[in-house]
């Protein structure tokens, strides 16, 4: 199984729309599609909860009670997300006080992601030993010192939950709930804080004005797609970037790229050309990153448009790491590119420093902190870094929201 919920939706108010069936959670690169199929018949708008569940399949088979139900798009994709990082035990925890509590809506599902690993389930009465070194660890936040489990008696642990009464069987074993409260961390509206997937920002974002009351931040994870983003804004009444103000809660751009742009002070305005810019970078492989730091402060790009196109174009660049004089440039030319014979008995008559600096000159190369970097490419260095004006136009125009999203 590929997903954690496949989820077959119906748009109640229009039945002759039929059914679509989506897969959670949404991977990046499908979320565009996943939304704009939604819309065809008319559902998947970003704050209402416009989506009937006629049908559930997952390894979670509590969730089958939120069938009949009506949920939004996103909080499917949300709960899918929290649920992926769940182990086996927590899976029991999370069905088994799911079951215990009787939910069947689905903001209550996603609040339950955050606190059912205080309860204890027990599938297994023989070993009473780890029923009970478990039950401390549900009880202290899910850790303990060696100490504390050295000198734990798990057995007596196990005992004084069973003989203490409280447990509730359900089908996915006996729960106790320890005093869990089912708090509401999701509000119903804006998702908290959850990093899923690899990313190279995390952003805080909310209105220039005042948020309204009972109204949290969003988040949004960079690189996005382009319906997140909208979507994203919706949440929290913002119908343009332009109205948005961010701030950075986890920043993962390579070293140079971070220190060459001005990162701490963005606006919503740059949020287009941030995220292109990150969906850029996140195909490359470290070693790319680590040519991608060397290639900007040989550029010497100074905005995120310009470092977009130095990493789709990475392939314009010769680059070898730390090579720091024409000598060592030299050395590995003749030693170790591949593009001589090299004769160890001849070491004497290479002069490694001449053929560096002719090297160097040939090829307009420079040395950095980074190593060696060369260009290339066909056109100047100027015009690779310059915005495609097609391109341009469509940002300066910025998304169109509203409506259906």
């Amino acid at each position: 199984m590929s997903y954690v919920i496949q989820a077959v939706l119906s748009n109640t108010q229009r039945p002759e729309c039929g059914q679509v069936t989506i897969s959670f959670p949404i991977p990046v690169d499908q979320y565009d599609q996943t939304i704009e199929m939604l819309q065809a018949i008319d559902l998947g708008f970003s704050v209402n909860r416009d989506c009937k569940v006629d049908e559930i399949d997952s390894q979670y088979h509590i969730l089958n009670s939120i069938q009949g139900t009506l949920v939004n798009v996103d909080q499917l994709d949300y709960l899918a997300k929290r649920l992926d990082g769940f182990c086996s035990g927590e899976a029991s925890q999370f069905q088994a006080m799911a079951h215990k509590l009787k939910l069947t809506d689905i903001k209550d599902f996603i609040n339950l992601t955050y606190c059912c690993k205080q309860a204890t389930v027990i599938t297994d009465f023989s070993d009473l030993e780890t029923v009970g070194r478990s039950h401390f660890m549900n009880l202290n936040g899910g850790s303990a010192t060696m100490e504390e489990l050295k000198n734990l008696d798990g057995v007596e642990t196990a005992c004084l939950l069973i003989d203490g009464g409280g447990g509730v069987i359900t089908p996915y074993g006996v729960v106790y709930d320890n005093s869990m409260k089912l708090e509401s961390v999701y509000n119903g509206h804006q998702f908290p804080i959850y990093p899923y997937d690899g990313l190279f920002m995390v952003l805080e974002v909310m209105p220039k004005r005042v948020l309204a009351e009972g109204k949290n931040p969003e988040y949004l994870y960079l690189p996005a797609a382009e319906h997140q983003i909208e979507r994203t804004l919706l949440r929290i009444g913002i119908t343009s970037p332009h109205d948005a103000q961010i701030r950075i809660d986890c920043n993962e751009l390579p070293e140079k790229v971070d220190e060459a742009l001005d990162i701490e002070h963005l606006s919503g305005d740059d949020l287009p050309d941030l995220n292109m810019m990150c969906r850029a970078i996140e195909p490359l492989t470290e070693a790319d990153m680590e040519k991608l730091n060397a290639v900007v402060l040989f550029a010497e790009a100074g905005d995120m448009m310009a470092v977009r196109q130095l990493a789709e174009s990475l392939d314009q660049f010769d680059f070898v790491p730390g090579l720091q004089t024409p000598e060592e440039y030299g050395r590995h030319m003749i030693r170790e590119s591949g593009h001589f014979d090299y004769d160890e008995n001849l070491e004497g008559f290479y002069d490694y420093r001449r053929y560096g600096e002719q090297q160097l000159q040939q090829e307009g190369g420079q040395f950095n902190e980074c190593g060696y970097v060369a260009y290339h490419g066909t056109m100047s260095l100027e015009e690779l870094m310059m915005e495609d004006p097609a391109e341009q136009y469509q940002r300066e125009q910025g998304p169109q929201m509203g409506g259906p999203c």
